[in-house]
């Protein structure tokens, strides 16, 4: 299922594990500070689960199963093209299994004014290097950059379980970008809005999307949501 991330090149990742530890490592050695902020787990999409993600909540990565079901609706979105604000940074997806790394960089890509990363640090310079590109221009830009490629590499094999080139699972992130609830799959041609949303319903708002889609396949129980959330100013 892994080679349904469209591509015209054969290359290929070890995919990222579901896993805040890992997603933390790989965020902080490329130039998120680590006192900016943090990836953690989201325990259930109910109200009481959803109290305790450590606040505020800057951004939402969702794993879920790649089926036949999901391709049909993915096929549907792409014949419903929308409009998107111009501030919402994207890029496709063109390597495959890189969906993690993609996730990441949609995450931190729309958060910029929320968060100040490390000056010359991977990050810093990617965000700025790709600012003015299109979405598959990006993708390329991603694609011919060693740097990530080896980051990518170290954090997929730091996980608990053994990476396999082939998985049948795919993350996607949740942002919000001028007042609205962006769903960004480097699979999909552009990004997807679900409506009004805020930095303080972000959340909620993304629980309910996922809801949604985890209710479309109620066979699996591959689903896996964790929550990027700013760190306090007090060091906790």
């Amino acid at each position: 299922m892994a080679t349904m991330d469209e591509s015209a090149s054969a290359k290929r990742w070890l995919p990222l594990e579901a896993n805040p530890d890992v997603m933390n490592q790989f965020l902080w050695g490329l130039g998120l500070p680590e006192n900016e902020a943090e990836c953690c787990d989201v325990y259930g999409l109910d109200e009481e689960l959803l109290e305790m993600v450590p606040k505020p909540v800057l951004a939402v990565l969702f794993l879920y199963p790649l089926t036949s079901k999901t391709e049909e609706e993915r096929l549907q979105q792409e014949n419903e093209k929308k409009e998107y604000s111009p501030r919402v940074y994207f890029t496709k997806q063109t390597v495959g299994n890189a969906c993690g790394t993609v996730g990441l960089l949609h995450a931190l890509g729309n958060i910029t004014s929320e968060i100040k990363l490390t000056e010359g640090s991977f990050f810093d310079r990617f965000f700025k290097a790709t600012a003015n590109m299109d979405p598959l221009q990006r993708a390329a830009f991603l694609e011919n950059d060693r740097e990530m490629e080896v980051a990518h590499s170290i954090a997929a094999t730091a996980g608990d379980t053994e990476a396999s080139v082939n998985v049948d699972t795919h993350f996607i992130c949740f942002a919000c970008v001028d007042g609205e609830l962006y769903e960004l799959d480097g699979r999909k041609s552009g990004p997807i809005s679900h409506g009004q949303s805020s930095p303080n319903t972000l959340l909620k708002d993304a629980a309910k999307v996922i809801q949604g889609m985890i209710q479309n396949n109620p066979g699996s129980l591959k689903f896996n949501v964790m929550a990027i959330s700013k760190k306090s100013g007090d060091g906790n």
